[in-house]
């Protein structure tokens, strides 16, 4: 299984909409924001952060978890 976490942090009010072109998300009040995300591949032997040069090893480690490798 593959999921994208992508939180959007706000300056100002939380509502968002969605612009014509289907793709485009901003605040509703106009604030300023800022989006990332990471694509982690959940597997029957473990976790891989695909958009992690590392495969998330460095993010991962505080909590125990070292990722597998896909290769």
């Amino acid at each position: 299984m593959a999921l994208a976490i992508e939180p959007m942090l706000t300056l100002g009010r939380p509502a968002t909409r969605e612009l014509d072109d289907g793709w485009t998300v901003v605040t509703r009040d106009g604030a300023r924001a800022a989006h990332f995300e990471h694509s982690v591949a959940v597997c029957s032997d473990g976790i891989c952060v695909l958009t992690a040069a590392d495969a998330g090893a460095a993010g991962l480690a505080q909590f125990g978890v070292t990722p597998i490798s896909l290769d």
